[in-house]
C-alpha cells in the first residue's frame, strides 16, 4: 500500500520523523482548526482533559479513550506489565456510567491486559487512538507520541514536507484509490471483508466496523472502485455528507416508502444497538425489513 511505501522510504533516508499537528497550523490554519475539534482529535487523553470532564467527574484512571460522541472509556497502568481496562465506561446517550461493553456480568475493576505478548491488545488501543508510535518507558509506561487521530495519522510523517513544502513528499489521501482509503481506514475500524471471510454480520457488534459492513453493500460492489469512506465522511471534521443522490438521481430512484424519515440514510443504513448506549449505523447499505436492522432483506 502507498501509504506504508512512502513511510518507509521516508524512513530509509532518515526523513519520517512526526513532528505534530501544531506544526501544521500556519500553513493550514482552517484544516487544522477544523480537524483539531474532530472527534478523531479527542480520542485519547487524560480523563481531567476529556470535554465530558465535568459530566463523569472524577475517576481513577490515566486515560481516557474515546471522544465522547459514544463513550468514554477509561484505562490505567496496573503494574510493570499489566494494563486495566476499567469495568465502568460513561454513556453520553445514558449520561451515567454502564458496563464496558464486553464486561457485562464481570465483577472487579475490569479487564486486565498485559504489554507484551499475543494478548497485548493495549498497545493496538493506543496507536488507533494517538499519532506516531509510543514510547514505553522501563516501568511500562505508555506515552502517545501525541493524543489523538492527529494530522500525521492520514499524511504521513510531515519533517520532510515542513522543511520543503511540495505535495511529492507528504501523503494526501485524495490521490488514493477507495479500496486503498478503506484498507487505511479499516486498519484500525477493521479492513473490508476479504475472499473466504466467515464473518457473521448477523452479530450485531460487527455494525462497529464499519469498512467491513460496506464491502457488503451492493452500492460499493457496483460502485467501480469509486464508493470510499471519505465519499461520505469529512476527513478534517468527520462530518457526514451523504452523496447518495450522484448515483441515485431522482425521478429514477423516487422513494417508494413515505414516511416521516427524511434522508437515505435513516432507512437504509438502520441504527444498531449492540450494547446499552451505543448507536452505530449499519454501513451494509440496503433495503431493510421493518426491525431487521442487520442484514438487508434485498442487497
Amino acid at each position: 500500500m502507498r501509504w506504508t511505501a512512502f513511510i518507509l522510504l521516508s524512513a530509509s533516508a532518515g526523513l519520517a520523523q512526526n513532528i505534530g499537528s501544531n506544526a501544521c497550523r500556519d500553513c493550514h490554519p482552517a484544516q487544522h482548526q477544523a480537524q483539531s475539534n474532530s472527534p478523531h482529535a479527542r480520542s485519547l487523553g487524560p480523563p481531567g482533559q476529556h470535554r465530558l470532564a465535568a459530566s463523569f467527574g472524577p475517576v481513577q484512571a490515566q486515560w481516557a479513550f474515546g471522544a465522547g460522541s459514544q463513550a468514554v472509556t477509561f484505562v490505567s497502568q496496573a503494574g510493570p506489565l499489566t494494563y486495566l481496562e476499567h469495568r465502568l465506561t460513561y454513556y453520553p446517550s445514558l449520561k451515567r456510567f454502564a458496563p464496558t461493553p464486553g464486561h457485562q456480568g464481570l465483577s472487579g475493576p475490569g479487564t486486565f491486559y498485559p504489554l507484551y505478548g499475543a494478548d497485548a491488545a493495549i498497545l493496538r488501543c493506543f496507536l488507533c487512538h494517538s499519532t506516531g508510535a509510543p514510547a514505553v518507558s522501563e516501568s511500562g509506561a505508555i506515552q502517545p507520541a501525541e493524543n489523538g487521530v492527529r494530522c500525521e495519522v492520514c499524511h504521513g510523517p510531515g519533517a520532510l514536507h515542513a522543511r520543503s513544502p511540495s505535495p511529492a513528499n507528504i501523503l494526501n489521501p485524495k490521490r488514493y484509490s477507495a479500496g486503498e482509503i478503506n484498507q487505511f481506514c479499516g486498519s484500525c475500524h477493521r479492513k473490508p471483508a476479504a475472499a473466504g471471510d466467515d464473518t457473521d454480520f448477523f452479530n450485531d457488534w460487527n455494525t462497529r466496523h464499519q469498512p467491513l459492513s460496506l464491502s457488503q453493500s451492493r452500492c460499493f460492489t457496483q460502485s467501480r472502485g469509486k464508493l470510499s469512506c471519505l465519499t461520505c465522511h469529512d476527513s478534517h471534521t468527520q462530518d457526514t455528507r451523504p452523496e447518495c443522490g450522484s448515483c441515485h438521481p431522482r425521478p429514477r430512484h423516487t422513494p417508494r416508502v413515505r414516511t416521516a424519515r427524511r434522508t437515505c440514510v435513516e432507512c437504509h443504513m438502520p441504527r444498531v444497538r449492540p450494547v446499552e448506549g451505543l448507536r452505530f449505523a449499519n454501513h451494509w447499505i440496503g433495503i431493510y425489513a421493518a426491525g431487521q436492522n442487520l442484514v438487508p432483506r434485498r442487497r
